[in-house]
């Protein structure tokens, strides 16, 4: 059983999700959101977003992180910034832990699980949904995406030389 942990990262919330590959496909683990607090220093906010992720992947253990690639808006260059930041202490914590880290495209992401590239948010969950058999619409929507991701991880390590 191979178990895959997927990000979707961001300062103030960063969505995960733990999938596990299981003979009839693949089952949900766990799912949440880790919110930093918005008052507080860039320092206080990426401390509280390192230890959300090393709680996650102490609990769950994953052979592999998927993790959102970072891309920038050019109209909002410090949100890409401080993504930026978000995302290098997640790659932090899974270099500490061991755990090797695979990066997806959004568009990629969003292609894969549903042909469409530019699939809308509410099209993206409801694809997870189905392909995971839960009852509701993943919310809210950066778990959705982490898990998303996380699918994504579990088609590389089930077909790694095929492309997405």
């Amino acid at each position: 059983m191979k178990r895959i942990l997927g990000i979707d990262p961001g300062l103030n919330t960063t969505g995960y999700g733990v999938i596990e590959g299981v003979r009839q496909g693949v089952r949900l683990v766990e799912a949440g959101v880790i919110r930093t607090p918005t008052r507080g220093t860039l320092g206080e906010r990426l401390a509280e977003l390192h230890e959300g992720i090393a709680e996650v992947l102490a609990a769950h253990r994953p052979e592999l992180m998927a993790l959102e690639q970072l891309f920038s808006h050019y109209e909002r260059p410090r949100t890409a910034i401080l993504m930026g930041h978000a995302r290098g202490v997640i790659c932090l914590n899974a270099q500490l832990a061991g755990i090797p880290i695979q990066p997806f495209e959004p568009t990629r992401v969003k292609r894969l699980l549903t042909g469409n590239g530019r699939a809308p948010k509410q099209q993206m969950q409801l694809a997870v949904q189905l392909q995971l058999g839960l009852p509701t619409i993943p919310q809210p929507p950066d778990v959705a995406d982490a898990l998303a991701i996380a699918l994504c991880g579990f088609q590389f390590l089930k077909f790694p030389a095929v492309p997405t």
